[in-house]
C-alpha cells in the first residue's frame, strides 16, 4: 500500500496537466462546427432571415447590384441545412466589388469565425476585415493570392484545405491599425487558424489590395493610406458557387495586447 500512494500521486498529478491543458485548449475552440463563444453575435446562419438582417451591400465604386441582397439561400450540400450562396449575378466574370456584402455592424478588434464551402473547381471569393484586407478563399491556388493566404503578404505555414464539397472554417482574431493625430503608429494584425490549424500567427498588415473597388481604402495612396474608419467584415462575391453558414463576431479590445489566442 506504502509502495502505491507515489504512483496513484503521479497519477493524479498527470491527470491534473491533462485537464489544465483541455481547459486552456477549450477556450480558444475552432474548425468546422465551433459554436458562438460568449458574448459573440451569430451575423450568417445560412438562412436569408439574417443575412438580410445583418448585412448590407458594399456600395464601393464598381458597384452594380440592386437591393435587396440578392446571395440566395440554397440547401447546404453536406448536411441539407440552410447556407448562402456568394454567386450574386451582378458579379458574373469575377466583376469583385460589384455585388459584395458587409455586416451593418462596423468593427474595430474582433474575433471572427467563418465557415465556407466551395461547390466547383476554381472557385473564388474573399474573407474580408474591416471591409479592408483580405483572407483569400480560392480553389486550386496556393501562393500569395491563393487559399488562406494574408493576400500578397503572408503564405499559410500549412495546407489545411478540406476541399471541393467539404465545409471549411477560419477563425480569426484582427487587431485594427492604431492613430495617433491621425497618423498610423501601428499596422493592423492577424492570427488565423484554418480548420483548427494555426496558419497565420499575429502577422502584420501592411496596406489594402486590389485597387478602390476591393474595399474600404483601398484607392489611397495605392493601398498605402489607410485610415482609421472603423469596418465591417465582408465577404466578396465573384460570380462562382462558393457558401456560407456558421459565421459569427465577437468585438474585443486588444489595446497593448497580441492577436494570439
Amino acid at each position: 500500500m506504502i509502495q502505491l500512494i507515489p504512483n496513484l500521486n503521479k497519477k493524479l498529478i498527470l491527470l491534473g496537466v491533462s485537464l489544465l491543458g483541455f481547459q486552456l485548449n477549450s477556450s480558444a475552440q475552432v474548425g468546422v462546427g465551433t459554436q458562438p463563444i460568449p458574448g459573440a453575435e451569430v451575423v450568417l446562419d445560412g438562412s436569408k432571415e439574417t443575412l438580410l438582417e445583418k448585412w448590407e451591400y458594399w456600395k464601393g465604386p464598381r458597384f452594380q447590384a440592386k437591393d435587396p441582397i440578392n446571395w440566395a439561400e440554397v440547401k447546404d450540400p453536406v448536411t441539407g441545412g440552410k447556407a448562402i450562396s456568394s454567386n450574386d449575378p451582378a458579379a458574373a466574370g469575377g466583376l469583385y466589388g460589384a455585388a459584395d456584402i458587409v455586416t451593418k455592424k462596423k468593427l474595430t478588434d474582433f474575433r471572427a469565425h467563418v465557415e465556407f464551402l466551395i461547390e466547383k473547381e476554381g472557385g473564388n471569393s474573399g474573407v474580408y476585415l474591416q471591409n479592408r484586407y483580405e483572407i483569400q478563399v480560392l480553389d486550386g491556388d496556393y501562393g500569395l493570392h491563393g487559399m488562406a493566404a494574408v493576400i500578397n503578404e503572408h503564405l499559410p505555414k500549412e495546407e489545411a484545405y478540406h476541399g471541393i464539397g467539404k465545409w471549411n472554417a477560419y477563425d480569426i482574431v484582427f487587431k485594427a491599425a492604431r492613430f495617433e493625430n491621425g497618423k498610423i503608429t501601428e499596422q493592423p494584425r492577424v492570427t488565423v487558424y484554418f480548420n483548427g490549424k494555426k496558419i497565420h500567427d499575429d502577422v502584420s498588415i501592411q496596406q489594402v489590395w486590389g485597387g478602390p473597388n476591393s474595399g474600404l481604402d483601398g484607392g489611397n495612396d495605392g493601398g498605402k493610406g489607410i485610415t482609421d474608419r472603423p469596418g465591417g467584415l465582408k465577404l466578396q462575391a465573384e460570380g462562382h458557387d462558393v457558401l456560407y453558414r456558421n459565421v459569427w463576431i465577437k468585438e474585443l479590445e486588444l489595446d497593448g495586447k497580441s492577436t494570439d489566442f
